[in-house]
């Protein structure tokens, strides 16, 4: 008998893969992003329902949740005032 392992969890997104997925965005949204510990794939996804490839998704049969929900709640939300560079 063989006892499966379950895989370890993807390793989360630095600082530098968030940027090369997303672009330059607000340090504070950055930050958010790291946070949640999501990983580069789910950053990735999380991007594509929050610039509209819902079709996409949707072919996937996929919904939002977990850590990608985490981060498309961070870039779907605009910043506070006191959060924005100036």
């Amino acid at each position: 008998m063989t006892t499966e392992h379950p895989s370890p969890p993807p390793r989360a997104a630095t600082l530098s893969e968030i940027v090369a997925i997303l672009g330059e965005l607000e340090p504070a949204k950055a930050e958010a992003i790291l946070r949640t510990g999501a990983s580069a794939a789910e950053i990735a996804e999380a991007e594509a329902w929050a610039t509209g490839q819902t079709d996409e998704m949707a072919a996937l049969e996929r919904n939002l949740h977990g850590r990608v929900a985490a981060v498309y709640a961070v870039l779907a939300t605009e910043l506070a005032p006191s959060e924005r560079e100036d």
